[in-house]
């Protein structure tokens, strides 16, 4: 599973791929990267399927470990294009990047 810094991850994004988050709702209601599509590790293996394949996707969570085991996952299941971003929703902040805390959206 390739690691990506996250502003690599936002470049990918910009230019088409899917910033898919792995946490739980309540992590995701309290801060989130901009763009990102929550599809939570509960629910991951059930829904998995609705992730395109044809799109590169960037997985993300706090800090990367669990959006690395969703990327091994995807692999697993055929997904070609899967990257994991490095640091997670933590680092993605902390470098001040583009991000929604609760319903109010910073950088």
């Amino acid at each position: 599973m390739e690691d990506v810094t996250p502003q690599e991850g936002q470049r990918r994004v910009q230019a088409g791929a899917l910033l898919v988050d792995v946490r739980e709702q309540n992590e995701y209601d309290e801060v989130r990267a901009h763009g990102a599509q929550l599809l939570p590790l509960s629910e991951f293996e059930a829904r998995h399927s609705e992730l395109p394949r044809d799109r590169e996707l960037v997985m993300i969570c706090r800090s990367g470990a669990r959006s690395a085991r969703a990327g091994e996952f995807l692999k697993a299941q055929g997904y070609t294009q899967v990257v994991n971003l490095a640091g997670g929703t933590m680092a993605w902040v902390n470098d001040g990047l583009p991000h929604t805390q609760g319903q109010t959206e910073q950088g």
